[in-house]
């Protein structure tokens, strides 16, 4: 008998995948009840991850030519620690969670993380995201409670 996992496919999106992942992370701004904050347009979206120098990189996993995850990321550079991968965003669509395909992307993201020379995978979650942070701790994630995510948008960097 064959697994659901099975039959899931996992690659790097093309520029053609775009769009959908641009859906995809529409509908993660759903679920964490945040709805209005993706401001970024489809058209910067998909200029910004093709062409020659790409701003960021997806993993795909796909069933049954339906792309059901992404693991999102871009590189990096720490001071202490130099090549690193930031992972912006790991989705997988709600019918498919539990089922072991977030493990799969994650496994590919290091992948990834090591064909880049990078010496750390860096992420956030929110505190409030249990499910996320439950897995996380299964892959051996630590977690650091001395930082925190700072940011300033982009209505406010004109204002200093």
């Amino acid at each position: 008998m064959t697994k659901e996992i099975d039959l899931v496919h996992i690659r790097i999106a093309t520029k053609q995948d775009l769009p959908a992942v641009y859906q995809l992370i529409k509908e993660l701004a759903i679920y964490e009840n945040e709805p209005n904050e993706p401001t970024n347009s489809l058209k910067d979206f998909v200029a910004d991850g093709s062409g020659e120098e790409p701003r960021y990189r997806v993993i795909i996993a796909e069933k049954e030519h339906e792309i059901i995850g992404i693991a999102l990321y871009y590189l990096g550079y720490s001071t202490w620690k130099g090549n690193m991968v930031y992972l912006d965003d790991l989705i997988v669509k709600e019918a498919y969670r539990r089922n072991g395909i977030g493990e799969l992307l994650f496994k590919a993201l290091i992948a990834a993380t090591c064909e880049h020379g990078a010496n750390q995978l860096r992420w956030h979650v929110l505190s409030w995201n249990e499910p996320a942070i439950e897995f996380y701790k299964k892959i051996n994630a630590t977690f650091d409670n001395q930082w925190l995510t700072c940011k300033i948008e982009k209505d406010k960097l004109y204002l200093l």
